[in-house]
């Protein structure tokens, strides 16, 4: 990711780190995210061209301070061999200080996790590790297009948690066509995992489930949501996110980073950053895709004003059941009014008017009980949590 020197005068840290893997065993019909076939002289090719990306990184931002987590996302990371995990965590380190107690994520296919692989993953570094079981049901995992069966996933996930001394995290997609969601809950949460992500299947358009317009009711997506509220606090796991359930210290910081709005770097083909940007903004900054990506092409940067912060920041920060400090709002309003201002007629101002009527919706789903206060803190209540995208859609 060719990023240009930090233009902020204190952007403060940014310890977070997202490299993305884009190999894949298999092209789930679900998925959006950019995945290709492994091929040998493209995992090296790949390897090289990221240890050269680190480097630009660290070198153009070389006050970020130490990372704190490190998280490898897919694609299918576990598809990389040993020798090639640790070459790229290698190439992390020599770039940058890791803190001693960092988070450090892995996804692991099923598929990819013979017996012995665990222990080895943790000894490279690892701290974290999220099984993609998607589901205990075999008839779900084939209307998924999952290449396993059930009791492949779970002998996966059992070999992750044998090998201890990290965070087991689940995977698991819910409100699928036919599919025993409370069974799947049950069944996940009795193995003894630390953490356990629930969320709804999302058909997006240019997938082959989008293609085949294969939909997901409305109804499921809500009862699956209430189902795991109800079902995984008797097993230890607590709702810190709408799809994210955890005992007490395993949330993932890593995506508690994104969720909180804080900046992080991104590496890799199609991998997106978060940077600071002026006047209480922020700069996206996206990679190309592979070819283009190890042939040097320049990412493409969206930069984002301090009212379009404040929207991802809403509409990312409500899924918390910590929400979001309402003080953000007076950040932003301090921001816009510091801006250039040529009268009513100047965008800034009517920034500052967008900002307003945003403040007014809140009042008013406050006022429905729809939104709470809670110690200066915007909260949405357990029960408004099941409908949570209609909530956003009406704030913003």
């Amino acid at each position: 990711m060719q990023l240009e020197p930090n233009t902020v005068s204190d952007p403060g840290p940014i310890p977070h780190l997202y490299v993305h893997v884009p190999f894949c065993p298999t092209i789930c019909p679900f998925c959006s995210f950019h995945v290709l076939r492994r091929r040998d002289d493209l995992v090296e090719a790949y390897l090289v061209r990221l240890d050269t990306e680190l480097a630009v990184i660290a070198e153009r931002w070389p006050d970020c301070g130490p990372l704190g987590t490190v998280y490898l996302g897919g694609g299918t990371p576990s598809h990389l061999t040993d020798a090639e995990l640790g070459r790229l965590l290698a190439s992390i380190r020599r770039r940058f200080v890791v803190e001693d107690d960092a988070e450090i994520g892995i996804e692991v296919h099923p598929l990819n996790v013979e017996p012995d692989r665990p222990a080895r993953w943790r000894d490279l570094g690892f701290t974290r590790v999220s099984v993609g079981v998607q589901s205990t049901q075999d008839p779900v995992l084939r209307a998924l297009g999952r290449p396993h069966d059930a009791a492949t996933a779970l002998r996966a996930l059992e070999s992750v948690r044998s090998a201890g001394g990290w965070t087991v995290n689940a995977d698991l997609i819910v409100a699928v066509d036919g599919q025993d969601v409370a069974a799947d809950l049950h069944r996940l949460a009795a193995t003894g995992v630390d953490h356990l992500a629930a969320y709804t299947l999302t058909v997006e358009e240019g997938t082959p489930f989008g293609r085949r317009g294969v939909s997901v009711d409305e109804e499921a997506e809500r009862r699956a949501i209430e189902l795991a509220a109800e079902i995984l606090p008797g097993y230890g796991l607590t709702r810190y996110e709408v799809s994210n359930h955890a005992r007490p210290g395993h949330r993932c910081t890593h995506n508690l980073a994104y969720w909180r709005g804080r900046s992080w770097f991104g590496a890799g083909p199609s991998a997106t950053a978060s940077l600071p940007g002026a006047a209480g903004g922020r700069r996206l900054v996206r990679n190309p895709p592979l070819e283009d990506w190890l042939a040097g092409a320049a990412p493409e940067e969206e930069p984002l004003d301090a009212l379009e912060v404040l929207r991802v920041r809403l509409l990312t920060g409500l899924r918390l059941a910590e929400g979001v400090d309402e003080a953000v709002l007076d950040a932003t309003h301090a921001a816009l009014a510091a801006g250039p201002s040529a009268g009513p007629d100047d965008p800034g101002a009517g920034a500052v008017a967008e900002l307003e009527a945003v403040r007014a919706r809140i009042e008013d789903l406050c006022d429905q009980g729809r939104l709470e206060r809670r110690a200066g803190r915007l909260v949405v209540p357990a029960d408004e949590m099941v409908v949570l995208e209609r909530l956003l859609a009406e704030l913003w």
